[in-house]
């Protein structure tokens, strides 16, 4: 039982380690959620944007499959990336 919990505990703090990457179908562009971001809804995250070259804060709308659905407050826009 204690292998389980190790084995569990390992896969769950490497998964937590790498950036989440998705693109925005809309603006054609490609987004990245850095290491560090609770991605969870009503929360607010830090995305980086490829586009601008920018750092964004957003609100997390809502999470369903593989898809992030978010309120960026930079621009004022709701925006719904597709996630890898």
């Amino acid at each position: 039982m204690n292998k389980i919990m190790l084995i569990i505990a390992m896969l769950f703090s490497c998964s937590c380690v790498y950036s989440w990457d998705g693109y925005n179908r809309d603006s054609s562009e490609f987004i990245e959620v850095e290491q560090g971001n609770l991605v969870r809804s009503g929360l607010d995250i830090e995305i980086y944007h490829w586009g601008d070259g920018a750092y964004h804060d957003e609100e997390v709308i809502d999470i369903y499959d593989d898809e992030l659905e978010t309120y960026d407050y930079t621009t004022g826009e709701y925006h719904t990336y597709e996630m890898d």
